[in-house]
């Protein structure tokens, strides 16, 4: 039986011709091929045949465009002319000088060497679609997760490998996509754009700016790629400061960690964030926010907050909003982890939030319903789990044979009811570093940051945390686990004696100093002033609800009578004896100020 395909010609061909094509055909495929020849001028001259699933394309339009890609993509290197100067002259004795002639040589060079061939790739055809997802025929030859091209500029993802078909979900034009049309695999994965370039803006997890101003990146980096090996990593061996005091000082975080933010919501978890990106300020870190499943108006807040505080000039911000589809926020942490791994690799420091993972999940289960994957737990599939363990072990601090740069995720997820148990949860809790657990009671309560202490851990950052804030934080959380228990006793009793009196009354001056507004971090040096000052008994005489008043007094005394002081602690990460001894001396002299 033969084989029925589709000729396209530029202009008419002669049955000679015809005939000529079909011959050759027929000695490619071994088999007997008849074409149904139609005509289209944009091919200029040549033919496009279509057979069988595959595309033969031997156009001058294709000819033309390999070679102006040829020309424009590679473009021709001083230190190659001069290598094919060398090559003819035989010698490097005098200084090179490029002329049009030489360019005009080499480039005469590159366009002889250009093999004038035929292109030849795969094609499927669209059997079904709803919702985002596409199920296609053919694209044998096609990878997972590669991206592929529908007509009218749509672009999709491939999710599924099956023997009969393909199982690909929509990056945009959800309504442009109809049964029957033909989809061309471009033998790449989906890539964003990364590097400088992206500073400061907003787009969404296929690269797009969002913000109405023109994207001109000259490096793409796949959304998925391995994480590093453990050879090529060091320890966290470095802070990455919060500004937040209930953080930096009981649950530290260190560059290269995946430190979980967990809770509630409306608990304040984005608000962590945040401002660990407005605290960065400075210090050379670069920042990518990634908001999954957010509402516009909250990442359009999120923005706002970082443009007002001067964070928006190191910090991108990737959306995949509630009004996207699944494709986009299933995409957009990995294209957010993308952008802040090439800061990673070219060197520097990074930090990524994904807010939140627990919305993540729930678009992939989307996808995979949609993709009629078997469901499990929850109705989510069985590889949830390898989900999010890809995506955080791309975290994580480079050797310095291998650039140094480090890339610290905070990703966040959302409980219900206060449950960790729930599978997500405990899924994203066994791949991270720690937790900083933020209670709903505390929260309404008005303990703000709302940190719950017992819960909340650092498996990693204390290595990582300043010598000064080690001398000022030993008995810090166990002070803190005692007055919450105590908290819970007294209210049961009537009688409280001196000694358990006198520790619920530090515990209220230690809560208090713990309290941070928003969108206020402290340095090291100030938190350190701080909590040596509750932590020493400072504070004994001041009554708790004055506590932070008593403080903020007290910064900016010490700031402006001692600044050299704080600059020194700040600069070494460490306090000497004279120093401490300084320290107090301030606080003293705050304190006689205050009496008069």
């Amino acid at each position: 039986m033969a084989l029925r395909g589709e000729l396209y010609t530029a202009g008419p061909f002669g049955e000679d011709q015809i005939e000529s094509v079909k011959k050759h055909f027929n000695e490619l495929l071994g088999q007997e091929v008849s074409f149904e020849v139609k005509q289209n001028e944009a091919l200029i001259g040549g033919f496009l045949a279509i057979i069988d699933g595959k595309i033969y394309d031997a156009s001058v339009a294709y000819r033309i465009k390999e070679a102006q890609h040829l020309l424009v993509t590679n473009s021709v290197s001083g230190a190659e002319i001069a290598a094919e100067n060398v090559k003819l002259t035989g010698s490097e004795q005098k200084p090179f000088h490029s002329s049009a002639t030489d360019i005009g040589q080499t480039l005469k060079k590159r366009i002889r060497s250009f093999e004038n061939k035929s292109a030849v790739y795969e094609y499927g055809i669209v059997t079904s679609v709803g919702d985002g997802v596409v199920r296609i025929e053919g694209l044998s030859h096609t990878r997972y997760g590669e991206q592929i091209a529908f007509e009218n500029d749509v672009y999709g993802m491939t999710m599924d490998l099956e023997l009969d078909g393909v199982g690909a979900v929509l990056l945009n034009g959800q309504d442009e996509v109809h049964v029957g049309e033909r989809v061309y695999g471009t033998g790449r994965v989906v890539e964003v754009p990364v590097g400088d370039e992206l500073l400061g803006r907003v787009v969404n997890p296929i690269g797009m700016p969002l913000d109405n101003k023109p994207l001109n990146a000259s490096r793409y980096r796949p959304v998925e790629s391995p994480a590093p090996r453990i050879i090529d990593r060091q320890a966290v061996n470095e802070p990455l400061m919060t500004g937040l005091l209930a953080v930096d000082s009981i649950i530290p975080i260190g560059r290269g960690q995946r430190e979980l933010i967990i809770g509630d919501r409306q608990t304040g978890k984005t608000t962590i964030a945040v401002d660990a990106i407005i605290n960065q300020r400075g210090k050379h870190v670069n920042c990518v926010y990634v908001a999954i499943g957010q509402k516009l108006s909250t990442v359009a807040q999120v923005s706002e907050t970082l443009q007002a505080a001067g964070a928006m000039e190191y910090t991108v911000i990737v959306v995949a909003s509630a009004s996207d589809c699944a494709a986009m926020q299933y995409l957009a942490p990995y294209a957010g982890c993308a952008i802040a791994e090439q800061f990673m690799y070219d060197g520097k420091d990074a930090l990524v939030i994904y807010d939140d993972l627990s919305k993540h999940a729930v678009a992939y289960r989307a996808m995979s319903l949609l993709l009629h994957r078997p469901p499990g737990r929850e109705a989510y599939p069985g590889d949830v789990f390898y989900l999010h363990s890809r995506l955080l072990e791309r975290a994580g601090h480079l050797s310095e044979a291998n650039g140094g740069g480090s890339l610290t995720a905070l990703p966040i997820v959302e409980t219900m009811a206060s449950d960790i148990s729930a599978y997500i949860p405990t899924n994203v809790i066994s791949i991270t570093d720690g937790q900083i657990y933020l209670e709903p009671e505390l929260f309404h309560s008005g303990v703000r940051p709302a940190v719950n202490v017992g819960l909340s851990v650092s498996r990693v950052g204390s290595a990582a945390q300043k010598k000064a804030m080690r001398k000022v934080v030993k008995k810090l959380r166990l002070t803190l686990a005692q007055y919450r228990e105590l908290q819970i006793f007294a209210q049961f009793g009537s009688d409280i004696d001196s000694v358990t009196k006198e520790i619920l009354d530090n515990g209220d001056r230690l809560s208090e100093t713990l309290k941070q507004n928003q969108h206020e971090p402290l340095q090291m040096s100030e938190q350190v002033l701080l909590l040596y000052a509750v932590m020493n008994g400072y504070l004994k005489e001041v009554p708790a609800q004055h506590a932070r008043a008593f403080q903020k007094g007290l910064l900016q005394y010490v700031s402006r009578n001692y600044g050299s002081l704080l600059s020194e602690i700040e600069e070494t990460g460490d306090m000497t004896d004279e120093q401490i001894q300084e320290l107090r001396s301030a606080i003293e002299n705050y304190q006689l100020t205050c009496k008069a």
